[in-house]
């Protein structure tokens, strides 16, 4: 159910040449919780700005500050006149607690963990739609790696993205919850997606684990589409910024 935010804004930084920083907090979808998000908003382009809520690799899980590594954060994005999101899940960053691995388990520990991140990314739409500065219909989601692999599970739960970013995906191996594995959620996603992968990834092999999750992917036709590089965990940066706003522009709308 829908609840007040109560949004409290703790930092704005505005010296960056291409976007103002913001980093807030809001009531969380459970217990009495207060979660964060660092916002990026471009100094280009015009409100209300389309955006992008990402869900960043499992490295996060490891790191006790969301200043650390910031250029995971798909700046281009931002400089391509979009709103950036990056949600403060769970286990990551400041609200690191006692799972430290993005293993997927059979453990109640695990399902009830991914309950929340679900609920997080919920929440952080929530978020987004309350700001006059952005599009409450133009919000896209932008998964890296553990990100990617749990995507499933918030795009259909999730039903007002209107397009996802899939960098490095695939299906995990381990066995978990029926409620909450990704391959269960994979037909009934529908809506359009994007994903790009390495040829020689070692953590989601070709054939054992990427094929089978973009076959699996219930969205239609063209509305999909799967590029596969010569590479491992990872994807050319000059293709992965080509590719991904070219995908948003289709799907989410040209910035004006």
């Amino acid at each position: 159910d829908r609840a007040p935010l109560n949004v409290q804004v703790t930092q704005r930084d505005t010296s960056n040449e291409n976007w103002n920083l913001e980093r807030v907090s809001f009531d969380a979808a459970y217990g009495k919780e207060r979660m964060m998000a660092v916002v990026l908003t471009p100094k280009s382009g015009r409100p209300p700005y389309q955006s992008v809520i990402y869900f960043p690799g499992s490295g996060v899980l490891s790191m006790s500050s969301s200043k650390e590594r910031r250029d995971q954060i798909p700046s281009f994005v931002v400089k391509s006149g979009r709103a950036v999101i990056l949600p403060i899940l769970k286990s990551t960053y400041e609200r690191q607690d006692t799972l430290k691995s993005d293993v997927q388990n059979r453990s109640i520990l695990w399902r009830d963990h991914v309950t929340m991140w679900v609920k997080d990314i919920r929440r952080t739409v929530d978020y987004v739609q309350s700001r006059s500065d952005m599009d409450s219909s133009r919000i896209a989601y932008f998964g890296t790696s553990w990100g990617s692999a749990i995507a499933p599970i918030n795009l259909v739960v999730e039903p007002r993205f209107k397009t996802a970013v899939l960098l490095v995906a695939g299906l995990a191996m381990e066995e978990t919850r029926q409620e909450v594995d990704p391959w269960n959620y994979l037909p009934r996603v529908k809506l359009p997606v994007l994903m790009l992968n390495g040829k020689y990834d070692y953590f989601f092999p070709l054939e054992l684990s990427q094929k089978p999750f973009y076959r699996t992917l219930g969205t239609a036709g063209e509305r999909k589409k799967y590029i596969v590089y010569e590479g491992g965990h990872d994807v050319p940066r000059t293709e992965l910024i080509k590719e991904t706003l070219a995908w948003l522009d289709r799907w989410v709308g040209v910035v004006r």
